[in-house]
């Protein structure tokens, strides 16, 4: 069993990356919009836009094969990271179904404009940056997810840590079956703050010894 509780102080007490300048555009950016309060709703918007960047990359992959299928060794290798990109965007996936079903279920207000459409094209932005970058270095596009998801990590155990009531809360999901079972919200969200370290910290694998590049 995870030592929740110790997992969450060992975000609370580390520090955060030093973010680059198109990180701190993002993050400035959704502090303006969404303000710079930790909320369900915030979180949202962030795992609308996690999931971009290793579409892009899986994208990009894709085209390598398609020119490089002659050579069966190096399309494997682009392959199995195909396949490493798609378990985490599926995981990022997964955040999204759940803290959106959270808002619905605790009756959350929505604006169409700024929880739908606003998400899109912050999201759509981040894609081609993202793309754009691993085209040019992909080391590049490894450190801005590693910036996003070191990011994410320390919002998700704040968050924990500023709303002691609200984690008490007793969690049931219709995902359960697919992400896990969780008796609080607590262990929930602290979960998911884990996975966004887990999503670093293979960036920044990929960083210190990319597969290709």
């Amino acid at each position: 069993m995870k030592d929740y509780q110790k997992e969450l102080e060992k975000t609370l007490n580390s520090n955060r990356l030093d973010y680059g300048i198109l990180a701190k555009i993002l993050f400035i950016t959704m502090d303006i919009l969404y303000g710079k309060k930790r909320t369900i709703l915030k979180f949202k918007v962030l795992e609308i836009i996690a999931r971009v960047p290793y579409q892009a990359w899986e994208q990009v992959a894709y085209v390598a094969i398609t020119h490089n299928y002659s050579s069966p060794k190096f399309a494997r290798r682009i392959f199995d990271f195909v396949k490493e990109a798609r378990e985490q965007q599926d995981n990022e996936q997964w955040h999204l179904l759940i803290v959106e079903e959270l808002v619905e279920k605790m009756g959350i207000k929505k604006s169409l404009i700024k929880h739908r459409i606003m998400p899109q094209i912050i999201a759509l932005t981040y894609y081609y940056i993202s793309w754009i970058l691993y085209v040019i270095n992909p080391k590049l596009s490894y450190k801005l997810n590693a910036h996003f998801e070191d990011h994410a990590e320390h919002e998700y155990m704040l968050f924990v840590n500023e709303n002691e009531e609200l984690m008490k809360t007793p969690y049931e999901s219709s995902f359960e079956d697919d992400y896990g079972k969780f008796d609080t919200l607590r262990e929930l969200f602290i979960q998911i703050g884990l996975d966004e370290r887990h999503h670093k910290e293979e960036s920044l694998a990929r960083i210190a010894s990319p597969r290709f590049s």
